[in-house]
C-alpha cells in the first residue's frame, strides 16, 4: 500500500511547502503563504497592499479571481525521490467579517503564525474553492477527481519526515539496515549485503528505502502492517525494530 494521489496532493498542498500563485490576466507569479482547510480548500495569507495582496484583488464587478497555485516538493533528504509537484486551481475570494474569523482558526491549526491576529488589519485571507487538481509526478502529469482530493488527508508524518528520517540515520543505521535486509530476503530480493540500504522516505503507509551502491542506487517501499496515525503511533510500530534488546536482562558481570 501506498498513498493515493490524491492523497500526495493533499500532503504537498497542506501548506508545509512553498507555493507560488499564478492569476488569471495578472502579472506574476506571486510567491504566497497557503495552507488547507479541512476540506482541501486553499487559504492563502497576504499582506494588504503587497503585490500579491493586489493580484488576488477581483476586478470591479467581481466577487472572485481565477488562481493556480503550484506547489512543488522539496526531498527532506539528500537522495529522496521527490513526491512530484501539485498544481491546484479555482476561484478565490477574500474573506472578511465571521468568515475570514472561522479561516484564521482552520489557518492557524496548521500553521500558527502571528499574522493571523492581523487578519483585517493589514493582513488578507483568501480562500481558494478549489475547481481541478494536477500532480506532476516522475514525467507524468495526473488528474485528479475534486471528490476524492477533497476526501483525502495530508499525511500525518509530514511535518517530521525530515527529523525522522534523520533520526534512524543518526541513531538506528544499524538496526534498520537488518530490518530492512530481511524484509527484502523476505520478499526474494538478493540484496548485496556490503551495501547498506538508506531509508530516504517516509510516509504513513511505509518507508522507502535507497538500495545499491553509489552512482547506481534504485528505491524499493517497504510496507508497514498498517497505515500510522501519528509519530507515537509510529513509534509503537517500530519499537521491536529499533528496540529488540531493550527487553533482555542485562549481561552479569
Amino acid at each position: 500500500m501506498q498513498p493515493s494521489p490524491a492523497e500526495v496532493a493533499r500532503t504537498l498542498a497542506a501548506g508545509r511547502l512553498a507555493g507560488t500563485a499564478h492569476v488569471a490576466c495578472r502579472p506574476g507569479p506571486h510567491p504566497v503563504r497557503h495552507v488547507t482547510d479541512p476540506s482541501g480548500r486553499l487559504l492563502l495569507l497576504t499582506r494588504a497592499g503587497t503585490l500579491s495582496a493586489q493580484a488576488l484583488h477581483p476586478s470591479d464587478g467581481a466577487d472572485d479571481v481565477a488562481v493556480v497555485l503550484d506547489v512543488p516538493d522539496v526531498p527532506p533528504v539528500t537522495g529522496s525521490p521527490s513526491l512530484g509537484r501539485v498544481w491546484i486551481s479555482g476561484w478565490a475570494t477574500e474573506l472578511t467579517g465571521a468568515a475570514a474569523v472561522a479561516a484564521a482558526v482552520d489557518y492557524a491549526a496548521v500553521d500558527p503564525t502571528g499574522d493571523l491576529l492581523d487578519v483585517g488589519r493589514g493582513m488578507v485571507l483568501h480562500r481558494v474553492d478549489v475547481a481541478e487538481i494536477r500532480l506532476e509526478r516522475a514525467g507524468a502529469m495526473i488528474d485528479i477527481d475534486p471528490d476524492d482530493y477533497a476526501e483525502a488527508e495530508p499525511d500525518p508524518l509530514r511535518d517530521e519526515e525530515g527529523e525522522l528520517l534523520a533520526d534512524l540515520g543518526d541513531h538506528h543505521v544499524t538496526e534498520m539496515a537488518g530490518f530492512i535486509r530481511r524484509q527484502l530476503r523476505g520478499a526474494g530480493h538478493d540484496h548485496r549485503p556490503d551495501h547498506q540500504p538508506q531509508v530516504v522516505r517516509l510516509d504513513r503507509y511505509g518507508f522507502v528505502v535507497a538500495i545499491g551502491p553509489p552512482g547506481s542506487r534504485y528505491c524499493a517501499r517497504l510496507t508497514f502492517p498498517r497505515p500510522v496515525a501519528d509519530r507515537a503511533d509510529l513509534a509503537k510500530l517500530l519499537h521491536p525494530v529499533l528496540c529488540h534488546r531493550c527487553g533482555e536482562p542485562a549481561p552479569r558481570r
